[in-house]
């Protein structure tokens, strides 16, 4: 672009912050969005508005307000036929109004992959009563996986050994459902031998591919990523066919330009889809260590329309969450010189977030090593020296 762009954020969450931080960097002017006062990205933005994703009055007020060159979504929970609305009337959105929607909920990028695709995935029924979700686990077998078609960060997740767990795992989904929509995604568990996110940017110039990225979750939500993820070349080269095949479906009527996190189960030389975000991705934190451009970097030269690279390298390294345990409004956070003094190569990034709760992410250490064992020895260590220190009352 020949101007400086203007950029509307949907969702000012901790990769909405890196993200606004690298935008700023190339000149951008960032308008900040989100559910609440002081999120993360709002303290570096240079403007925000507060409102729900999911009022499409107050969304499509915000577009018309500030006019933005680019609206850019960081979050899945956003009313997308607004988007879809403002795409047809001349705003760009990124990647697309059509990827918004189709990742907004887990069955349309499933359908998407699965049905229009044929791309490889775990066998899977939709359900939308307690009756539904027992014949879909009937199809997928136990042990099987629910999930609510839309969350975030896992939550809602649950691994069902039987059929006795059903109706907890159900009440479960349904309590942290994001959205108007009551579903859920019943699908066969996979016994993989790892999980990877293949960041996958598209751009003025093509396709790149960073190196895959190794990641273990606990309660549906990513604990530590790793890069370089060791993968065999089959495996590598099925992943970016697979992950080419459904970045390039999901165009729409924009340019379909930037990152996009596309998950793979892989087990041996088989690699199963999993999920895709069409923005960076929390387990991509790690590229804060590992890429001399970042995740976030990448993105924003890609909607920006700047160069990106071709091949893109990493070193091997690791991050590791930093979480609450508790809900509160009065912390503070000890032990980062502790953390930063386990290996030169030690970092802290702290979020930001104005409030705790149990298992939010407040932060993440990140650390280099000779290896990605070595790397995540690190980052695990230096994120067990930070402490959250919840005044009155015991960290």
């Amino acid at each position: 672009m020949a101007h400086i762009a203007t950029i509307l954020l949907l969702g000012s969450g901790e990769l909405g912050r890196e993200f606004t931080i690298s935008a700023k960097r190339l000149g951008a002017k960032v308008i900040a969005c989100d559910a609440y006062e002081g999120a993360p990205a709002m303290q570096v933005a240079d403007a925000c508005e507060v409102f729900p994703m999911l009022d499409g009055e107050k969304l499509r007020a915000a577009a018309e307000k500030h006019r933005p060159d680019l609206i850019v979504p960081e979050i899945e929970a956003i009313r997308t036929e607004i988007l879809a609305d403002l795409e047809k009337e001349g705003f760009n959105v990124v990647p697309s109004a059509r990827a918004a929607q189709l990742t907004m909920n887990r069955d349309a990028i499933r359908d998407l992959a699965a049905g229009e695709l044929g791309l490889v995935t775990s066998r899977y029924r939709y359900a939308t009563t307690m009756e539904e979700v027992e014949a879909a686990a009937v199809h997928a077998g136990f042990p099987c996986v629910m999930k609510p078609v839309m969350s975030s960060s896992g939550k809602g997740q649950s691994k069902v050994e039987s059929a006795a767990g059903l109706q907890e795992a159900w009440d479960y989904a349904c309590a942290n459902m994001r959205g108007d929509r009551a579903r859920v995604i019943v699908e066969e568990f996979i016994a993989f031998d790892y999980e990877i996110t293949l960041l996958t940017v598209r751009h003025g110039g093509g396709i790149s591919f960073c190196p895959p990225i190794g990641h273990r979750q606990e309660r549906g939500d990513y604990r530590e990523s790793w890069q370089p993820a060791a993968m065999s070349a089959r495996a590598l080269a099925d992943a970016q066919a697979m992950a080419e095949r459904i970045v390039m479906a999901l165009e729409g009527g924009g340019r379909g330009w930037g990152l996009y996190g596309v998950e793979f189960f892989v087990r041996g030389d088989e690699v199963i889809f999993s999920e895709l975000s069409p923005r960076p991705h929390d387990t991509g934190m790690v590229t804060l260590a590992s890429q001399d451009l970042t995740e976030f970097d990448l993105h924003a030269r890609a909607i920006l329309g700047l160069p990106v690279p071709a091949a893109i390298a990493a070193r091997p390294a690791a991050s590791a969450v930093i979480l609450a345990d508790r809900d509160s409004e009065d912390f503070a956070f000890e032990g980062i010189e502790e953390a930063l003094a386990v290996d030169e190569s030690a970092d802290v990034r702290i979020f930001g977030k104005p409030t705790t709760r149990p298992f939010r992410r407040m932060g993440v250490a990140l650390a280099r090593g000779e290896d990605t064992d070595r790397a995540r020895a690190l980052a695990e260590s230096a994120t067990r020296r930070v402490r959250i220190a919840y005044r009155g009352g015991p960290a």
